[in-house]
């Protein structure tokens, strides 16, 4: 089996919520017509994450399913060119979430700005579910488990491909860390010298116990600086900075 280049991989899916527009159109399925002779597409029905916001009613869902593929394969979307799925007809999503969830600090989630944005605008609706604030999860879920490189999403979506790259780090770091990782960092830290290495450490301590996004970039950006320690210990300290 050849190994899976991220590069060439992308990965996109719609939620099955209700009929397709002029909207879906111009915004994704013209995207996915020129996407799919150019790379290796995976184009999902994402009928989980219609759940995130639609849980209560789902006497619709299979029909929606149903006239949501089919305006795909009607605008020119190609089986033969791409690989369709249904999301929930791999619980290998669902697994995945599932241990992603088990590491994953809640105050990621909640700092998400969709989170809050989308509570505001749908009013209507019960959202104060796990469900709804593990959505970016899932969709990390959906992105890891295909190795994808590429994620065409509109500007909403950003802060949750950003927070896939966190949770992957953070992932490898727990689970696939080198021996003596913290030994190693901390050596990594002297190296900088005794002024870089303080701003280094108050610029972790912030992010780790507030969540400040600032000194989190400005962390990596006096990383990528330093002209005295390897690539190596970059990568070892941009994963402690991240926890």
């Amino acid at each position: 089996m050849s190994a899976v280049d991220p590069q060439s991989r992308v990965l996109s899916g719609m939620r099955p919520t209700g009929r397709l527009h002029l909207g879906h159109y111009h915004g994704v399925l013209k995207n996915w017509l020129a996407l799919q002779h150019e790379y290796d597409c995976f184009f999902f029905v994402a009928d989980w994450h219609a759940l995130t916001t639609h849980y209560e009613d789902t006497q619709h869902l299979q029909q929606h399913m149903l006239d949501m593929v089919t305006d795909w394969l009607a605008v020119g979307v190609n089986p033969g060119s791409s690989t369709l799925f249904i999301q929930s007809r791999i619980p290998e999503h669902a697994e995945l979430h599932l241990l992603l969830s088990m590491m994953t600090p809640l105050s990621w989630l909640e700092r998400v700005p969709t989170y809050k944005d989308q509570q505001e605008k749908l009013k209507e609706k019960d959202l104060s579910t796990y469900g709804f604030l593990g959505y970016p999860l899932l969709q990390s879920a959906d992105i890891l488990a295909y190795r994808a490189g590429s994620i065409p999403v509109g500007a909403d979506q950003e802060a949750h491909v950003e927070i896939t790259r966190e949770i992957a780090r953070r992932f490898n770091h727990l689970y696939g860390r080198e021996p003596g990782f913290e030994q190693n960092a901390e050596m990594a830290i002297r190296k900088m010298g005794r002024k870089q290495g303080e701003i280094y450490r108050k610029l972790r301590k912030t992010y780790l116990e507030k969540g400040d996004e600032e000194a989190l970039e400005t962390a990596r950006a006096l990383l990528k600086e330093q002209n005295n320690i390897t690539l190596g210990d970059q990568e070892r300290l941009s994963g402690s900075t991240e926890g």
